[in-house]
């Protein structure tokens, strides 16, 4: 789903919004709170950061584990021209295209994503470190002013 429209992105996003108020139990003429205070008090993340976060744990797993193999055998480090300090940060190459089709495709999305990601989340050992680390990020990302509570 990673590059859809913003229409769709928009009409998930009203889903995951009624949602929330079905899961905290307030009506929408009757609540006090906005759908994104909801989303931040269930810490649920909104729908753009979701796939994000999806595709960067799929990227994970196909790196460290090389399974799904379909999935991996997609991923390609970058390799630097010259012997840099950046050229263990672990980047993938971004392939060209032509199309706004081709951005969307695993291959060019996940690199771009995975590039995206700080250098400390990148380099997790396990699994389960990489998704926290990588939540709080997306958190902090999607709801910036909400930063300074998380400390």
């Amino acid at each position: 789903m990673y590059g859809t429209s913003l229409k769709h992105i928009a009409r998930l996003q009203r889903i995951q919004h009624a949602a929330a108020r079905v899961v905290i139990n307030q009506h929408s003429r009757t609540s006090q709170l906005s759908s994104s205070e909801l989303l931040k008090q269930l810490h649920w993340l909104p729908i753009e950061w979701r796939i994000r976060f999806k595709l960067a744990t799929l990227t994970f797993k196909a790196l460290r584990t090389g399974y799904p193999l379909y999935l991996s055998n997609l991923l390609q480090h970058h390799e630097p021209v010259r012997s840099l300090r950046s050229s263990s940060s672990h980047y993938l190459s971004v392939p060209r295209h032509n199309l706004k089709f081709g951005s969307r495709v695993f291959r060019s999305s996940a690199s771009r994503v995975w590039n995206s990601l700080p250098i400390s989340i990148r380099e997790s050992h396990s699994l389960p470190t990489f998704r926290r680390h990588l939540k709080t990020f997306c958190f902090q990302s999607a709801y910036p002013l909400s930063a300074v509570h998380l400390a």
